[in-house]
């Protein structure tokens, strides 16, 4: 009776709004407010909107079995509702991800499909990522490179195939994506461990510099300072740790390193 009551007050205009104002309070960060307007929207008018954006203000957390099990109601509930293809793909693509999440992997093998029916082109990075956890790494490869041919110039297409190929294949890949986007880090780490791997230590650390210059970000530090430390170079080991510690000051990993760093450089000279 309460949301019949609601109706009469509301017009559609109002139930717009109110999605309208979720998703400028989710995308601001009051997830709780959103999900407020979500809750009185679908009380005036069952719509796909306000549907998707309950499920997608939920799906912002780490989700246990019940809170899956939830935002796969409301998403099943939206494709219910009248909306375009556009829409009706985003959702069948985060209807997947919850199922890949919760190990489903045929449900979500099924959403992408249906989504690709739709021209939801997105939807082939999600399917390859049914195939390599199914551990058909060939099937997972040649998704990607349908969203390839699809979004050309796409970097984080690349950059997500070189997953599922051999480490030289996974080169290639990760050189086009710096050609199209030089900002994106995962390239600069992935060639510096190879460098690594292969001894060429110093090429390694010139990688690492190369991002480092441009986004000295967290990892980015902490693994030039696994890297100096497993080269002895002790100082260069303490000044990384400390300007990796001064981004994140609990993590544990950096700490011990900074730590066993400072020992070693304590030590008498014999």
């Amino acid at each position: 009776m309460r949301s019949l009551r609601l109706a009469r007050n509301y017009s559609t205009s109002d139930h717009e709004k109110l999605v309208y104002e979720g998703w400028i309070l989710y995308d601001t960060g009051h997830r709780e407010e959103a999900l407020s307007k979500a809750e009185q929207s679908i009380s005036i008018q069952r719509s796909f909107e306000a549907f998707f954006l309950k499920a997608y203000a939920l799906a912002d957390s780490s989700l246990d079995p019940e809170s899956s099990k939830y935002v796969t109601q409301l998403l099943e509930e939206a494709l219910r509702c009248p909306s375009d293809g556009l829409r009706k793909g985003q959702a069948l693509n985060n209807l997947g991800s919850v199922y890949v999440d919760c190990e489903k992997f045929d449900l979500a093998a099924d959403c992408y499909m249906s989504a690709l029916e739709i021209k939801h082109t997105r939807a082939h990075q999600g399917l390859a990522r049914v195939y390599h956890l199914k551990n058909q790494r060939k099937a997972a490869y040649d998704e990607m490179t349908k969203l390839i041919e699809k979004a050309r110039n796409n970097a984080s297409a690349y950059e997500k195939r070189s997953e599922y190929c051999d480490r030289d294949m996974a080169k290639s890949d990760l050189s086009t994506a710096t050609q199209l986007d030089p900002l994106r880090t995962y390239p600069y780490r992935y060639r510096a461990a190879v460098l690594m791997d292969d001894h060429k230590e110093a090429e390694a650390i010139r990688e690492l510099a190369r991002v480092i210059a441009f986004k000295p970000d967290f990892q980015l530090l902490h693994l030039r300072a696994a890297f100096y430390d497993s080269m002895g170079d002790t100082s260069s080991t303490v000044r990384d740790c400390e300007a990796a510690l001064c981004l994140d000051p609990n993590h544990t990993a950096t700490i011990e390193l900074y730590k066993r760093a400072r020992e070693r450089g304590n030590e008498p000279e014999k």
